[in-house]
């Protein structure tokens, strides 16, 4: 099974009493990640997303990161700012015959919710109240995956 993991990090630099920001650039074919890797890269989260969000996970629920994998689908990770809720929901951009799909969501106090079976269309809404907190978020539609964290609410 392909496994491709997605992390989103950003560091902070001090110098001369200015802070700068740098975050990590995507995969590219550069890279050191092995070409079958690469395969089933996920795309950088700047890039637009496969499938459209279908507003499984309610209302006051915006996007606020997604992770498209290939181009089978995108799992989306949206927030309730009224709530504190997070929800994740894995899209497929085609729908058909059903296929092994999930959506995943935790956080260190909200637990982990999961979503995950044989669908012809999404996975999840999953959701979990974390404000305040960072969480992970993850999805998958047959051998590929993706998981992104650092998201805090």
């Amino acid at each position: 099974m392909k496994l491709v993991r997605h992390a989103a990090a950003v560091a902070v630099v001090v110098t001369g009493g200015a802070l700068a920001l740098a975050a990590p650039a995507s995969a590219s074919a550069s890279s050191s990640v092995p070409t079958a890797a690469r395969s089933a890269a996920v795309a950088a989260p700047s890039e637009a997303p496969v499938a459209k969000y279908n507003g499984a996970c309610g209302a006051g629920h915006k996007v606020i990161d997604s992770a498209n994998m290939e181009n089978l689908g995108t799992t989306f990770l949206t927030y309730n700012k009224t709530t504190g809720e997070n929800c994740v929901v894995t899209v497929r951009t085609k729908p058909g015959a059903p296929v092994k799909m999930f959506a995943r969501l935790s956080s260190k106090t909200g637990g982990t919710a999961t979503d995950s079976g044989q669908f012809t269309t999404y996975a999840g809404p999953v959701y979990i109240e974390a404000p305040g907190e960072c969480v992970t978020w993850e999805g998958g539609i047959t051998t590929y995956s993706t998981k992104g964290t650092g998201h805090c609410g």
